[in-house]
């Protein structure tokens, strides 16, 4: 059983097949819930569970898959780049509105991490869970953190902020466009972003901005915090 999945291709076929599947269910049931990354983390983790695949097996071809990670994310500037006269006109509530999105988020995390009495490893983990995977891993690593821990909360909290986004927005009745794509690029990363483009294109190209001025902030507030 080994043998066969000591290769590249097995991680990169399992994962483009499980997200798939995802994708399938998604459309199938309709529910937000059924997010196709979650299910594909799921089938992934269930298979190599079930048929007692090394993960250092899978990883072979799952680390390939990373390498398109940071290019992706950058992609993101095309949608930015469409809305460059909305973002004059508004950079300074733009500016803003990330800070404290960072801030805050940062912040809550050390304080419950400090609550229920977290080792500096586990906070350093923790910590940058609401930026993209790059970012995240850096800054965990800058400070003694664990990447894995560091990759799987960043995944957790796309997929949450991606589930709830639409329901926060009619909850707090958010009209304004930008409003909407700055806190969904703030808190969940390109997780949401892929769920603000859905939502318009103003919505994906703030989302996507916030995800490069979060990062940031989060790298700054990092050295404060820590």
């Amino acid at each position: 059983m080994v043998e066969w999945t000591n290769s590249p291709f097995f991680g990169v076929a399992l994962s483009v097949l499980a997200f798939w599947v995802g994708v399938k269910i998604q459309k199938k049931t309709g529910l937000v819930v059924c997010n196709p990354l979650l299910i594909g983390v799921i089938l992934v983790i269930g298979l190599l569970l079930a048929l007692g695949i090394p993960y250092e097996n899978y990883d072979q071809g799952g680390s390939l898959i990373n390498l398109f990670l940071s290019p992706a994310t950058a992609c993101l500037a095309v949608a930015i780049y469409s809305k460059v006269q909305l973002l004059k006109e508004n950079w300074l509530p733009i500016l803003v509105g990330c800070v404290v999105g960072s801030l805050v988020s940062m912040g809550s995390i050390l304080g419950l991490c400090r609550l229920f009495g977290l080792d500096d490893a586990m906070t350093a983990s923790l910590l940058p869970k609401s930026v993209t995977t790059p970012i995240a891993v850096s800054v965990a690593q800058a400070h003694g953190g664990i990447p894995s821990i560091t990759v799987v909360a960043v995944i957790l909290t796309g997929i949450l902020g991606s589930i709830l986004v639409p329901l926060l927005i009619r909850l707090f009745r958010v009209k304004d466009p930008i409003a909407a794509g700055l806190s969904i690029g703030a808190c969940s990363h390109a997780v949401g972003t892929s769920k603000a483009l859905e939502l318009g294109e103003t919505e994906g190209a703030m989302s996507g901005l916030a995800i490069g001025v979060c990062g940031l902030v989060t790298v700054l507030f990092s050295l404060i915090l820590l």
